[in-house]
Order: structure tokens, then C-alpha cells, then sequence
């Protein structure tokens, strides 16, 4: 007994390093259920971190541009085994889509849309609806612990689905409720802050345990994290410009997804519509249905749902070898645009990580990112209806039900939420069964 609550209450680095690596093959269904996959595994299952600890977390990476589920994974990351905690968890959410990504594009751009890969698809897109569904569930029923926090999270989803505001604006609005509430309505907006889930007493980190030393903010080592960045940043662009001049597809490629990185808000959607226009219309590196396709192989993948920002690159590359090998220069333009895309999350949580983890006991701060948590779930059901409706009725609403894909649904609902089957087993054989009914 003494040796399981010590195997709970301390996470070596090597078995933390385990886990992310693990993460990185199965994280898939896009943030939502990324996000559902490791508040089930940190907080339920392993509990590496308490509930509100990882909510305050996700509140922070909310706000951030880019993938906020694996800026997620990096900040818990950092938390517990410092700078380089935070780069294998950041770094294993996406390697393992790297090299799966490169191989199905490799495949698309040289022979076209392979059947193979269309019935795996049709077994993973039911299976990410369930995934999502349940991390409503999961996230929602603890989030939502008063009347307003629902009405917060009500109100986003009807922001988002049907008055198409911005996923930005939804989050700043949030957050102002939260805060604006406590100080108008402090019994109505209280019903959050004060029934916090109870920690268990073998939680590693726990909801009023101290910052540790290492994410103490310091002036000094935010310089230094600072000049590492520009430096690794720099530094490549130099060497591609020597390598490939100025003016190639790689170099402005390196400066567009570096633009990119920055201005990322409102999801992979979002981002899509963003980077489809300026690098379809505006440089011709590749036609609107070639981007269309690199969603659908995004999805197929593990890690986060802006990896199709890899595939735009991997085409722009293929399209405009410019004197070079024409799979050596698509290759080099997916690995620029991956590189450019995700640099900038690591520093995010770096840089403001010891700030927030200083404001944690912040009464405010707290009271305006309870109410973006709150308004997340109003986003994850958006999500949830728009992803169901196009899995479960691809031709919309009189166009009939794919009753294949309703019934998988179903089935791996039933069996993430009511038999606890882990979502590796549950992903694999959505994508078998995907593939054997394709053959029937």
C-alpha cells in the first residue's frame, strides 16, 4: 500500500517521458479530445495533477494562439520536470504526426487519394465524434458548477455556431463576465470558485500546493528564454536563406507560418480559412481542393488539428521545386512550416508560464478564466455539432443518415465513457472496422 501512494504522489521524468511519447500516437480527435485524453489520464486515471490546477492551465493556453492542447501538454510538462519536461511533452504531441503526415502526403501529391486511407477515415471521424462528445461530458460537468457558468457556456456556442463571432472575441468576452460577475453578482458567480473539486490527498501536484522554484519568474530568465528563441529562430532562417536564397518557396514559407504562429487564434478552422486564402489566392503555391484534401489527411493523424498547416507547406513544395529534387523540396517545405508553427508555443508557456502560476491564487484572474473555461465548453459542443453533422449526415440534413457511421459513434461512445476502454484500442479499431466494411 506504502508503494502504490508513493507511486502516486511522485512522477519520475523517464515515466513522465513514457506517457508523452505514448500521447503522441493516440491524440487524436483535435483539441477537444486531446484535451479529454489528458484530463482523463493526468487528473482521473494517474492523477499527476488536480483538477483545478489543470483547468488553470487550459484557461492560460486558451488564450494563447496556436494548439492549445499541446501548449497544454507543455505547460503540465514544464510543471512537473521543468524546461525539459515541457520540451518532451511539447515535442512527442507532435513528432509521431510529423513523420505520419509526410508519409500520407508523400502519397497524395505522387498517386492521389488512396481508398486505403478513405475507409481508414471513415472508421476515425466516428470515433473523434464520440471522443469529443465525451469530453463534453467530462469537462462540462466539472466546469459547469452554476447557473451563469452554464449560461456562459450557452451563450459561446451561440456565438460561435450560429452568429459566427470569432473564437478570440468569445474568449475575451468570457472572461470579462467572469470577472465583471464576481464583482456585480458575487453569490450567483461564486457557485464556481467556491465548490472547486476536492483534490485527492495522492494528487503530485495539488490545488493549493505552492509554485514549484523552477517556475518562479525571474527578469533574467526571461531574457535568456527570450534570446534562445530569436536565436532558434534565426539561426535556421540564415542557414536556409544561404542554402535556398531569399526569395525561394522554403524562405517564405519560413516567414509566412512565423507571421502565422502569431495571429492563430479561433482554432485550426480558423486558421485554415487564413492560410487557404493567402497561400491559394494570394502566392499559388497550391489549388483550394489540394488544401481541402490536406484537412482530411490532418484529421486521419494524430496530434493537433494545425498540422494540416504541414501538408499546405509539403504541396507548396512539391508545386515549386525551383531547381530541386521535387520530394526533397517538399519535404524541406513541410519541415520548415511544422518548425515555424510550433516554435513560438514553447515560448508562450515559458515566458508566461511563472506569471501565471504567480497569479494562480488571484481572485480575479481566477474569476475571468472560470468564465472562459465555462465558455470553452459552449466551443467544444460547437465543435461536437459541426464535426456529428458532417460525419453522421455528409449530405446535411435531407440528405439521409450514414448509419454506419451514427452506429460506430455510438459504439465507441459506449465504450470510452461506460467501459473505460482506453482511446488507443478505441481509435485502432474504429479504423480497422472502417477499413473491413469498405471491403464488404
Amino acid at each position: 500500500m506504502n508503494a502504490e501512494s508513493q507511486a502516486q504522489t511522485t512522477v519520475t521524468f523517464w515515466e513522465a517521458f513514457r506517457y508523452w511519447l505514448k500521447l503522441g500516437f493516440i491524440n487524436f480527435g483535435g483539441p477537444a479530445g486531446q484535451i479529454a485524453m489528458m484530463h482523463r489520464d493526468l487528473v482521473d486515471r494517474r492523477r499527476w495533477i488536480s483538477e483545478a490546477r489543470f483547468l488553470h492551465a487550459l484557461n492560460f493556453c486558451m488564450l494563447l494562439p496556436g494548439p492549445e492542447a499541446q501548449q497544454l501538454a507543455i505547460y503540465i510538462g514544464w510543471l512537473m520536470h521543468r524546461t525539459a519536461g515541457g520540451i518532451v511533452a511539447g515535442a512527442f504531441f507532435v513528432i509521431p504526426s510529423i513523420f505520419v503526415l509526410l508519409a500520407l502526403s508523400y502519397v497524395y501529391a505522387a498517386y492521389g487519394n488512396v481508398p486505403a486511407v478513405i475507409a481508414l477515415l471513415a472508421g476515425f471521424k466516428p470515433v473523434v465524434v464520440a471522443i469529443v462528445v465525451e469530453a463534453i461530458m467530462k469537462i462540462g460537468s466539472r466546469a459547469l458548477k452554476g447557473w451563469a457558468h452554464v449560461a456562459i457556456a450557452a451563450a459561446a456556442f451561440v456565438a460561435i455556431y450560429f452568429l459566427r463571432v470569432p473564437f478570440p472575441l468569445i474568449v475575451i468576452g468570457a472572461g470579462l463576465i467572469g470577472l465583471l460577475g464576481t464583482r456585480v453578482w458575487p453569490a450567483i458567480f461564486a457557485a464556481r470558485t467556491g465548490r472547486a473539486s476536492e483534490p485527492s490527498p495522492q494528487t503530485v501536484i495539488e490545488d493549493d500546493a505552492p509554485p514549484p522554484a523552477h517556475t518562479l519568474a525571474s527578469r533574467r530568465r526571461i531574457v535568456k528564454t527570450l534570446a534562445i528563441g530569436v536565436t532558434l529562430w534565426l539561426l535556421p532562417f540564415a542557414l536556409l536563406v544561404w542554402w535556398r536564397g531569399v526569395d525561394s518557396v522554403q524562405a517564405r514559407e519560413y516567414r509566412f507560418f512565423t507571421q502565422a504562429a502569431f495571429v492563430t487564434f479561433g482554432g485550426a478552422y480558423a486558421v485554415l480559412a487564413y492560410v487557404t486564402q493567402t497561400t491559394v489566392n494570394s502566392f499559388g503555391w497550391l489549388t483550394q481542393a489540394q488544401a481541402v484534401d490536406g484537412l482530411a489527411l490532418a484529421e486521419t493523424t494524430p496530434g493537433p488539428l494545425i498540422m494540416v498547416l504541414q501538408f499546405i507547406g509539403f504541396m507548396a513544395g512539391w508545386n515549386n521545386a525551383q531547381g530541386m529534387n521535387q520530394t526533397a523540396s517538399a519535404v524541406l517545405g513541410a519541415l520548415v512550416t511544422t518548425y515555424t508553427t510550433f516554435l513560438p508555443c514553447f515560448f508562450y508557456i515559458f515566458i508566461g508560464g511563472p506569471y501565471i502560476e504567480r497569479l494562480r491564487g488571484n481572485q480575479r484572474l481566477s474569476a475571468a478564466l472560470t468564465g472562459v473555461t465555462a465558455a470553452v465548453v459552449g466551443v467544444i459542443l460547437n465543435l461536437a455539432v459541426v464535426f456529428g453533422l458532417a460525419v453522421i449526415w455528409p449530405a446535411g440534413w435531407h440528405g439521409g443518415v450514414n448509419w454506419f457511421a451514427a452506429a460506430l459513434t455510438v459504439i465507441a461512445f459506449v465504450a470510452l465513457y461506460r467501459f473505460k476502454v482506453d482511446v488507443l484500442w478505441v481509435v485502432i479499431a474504429g479504423g480497422l472496422i472502417g477499413l473491413v466494411y469498405s471491403l464488404l
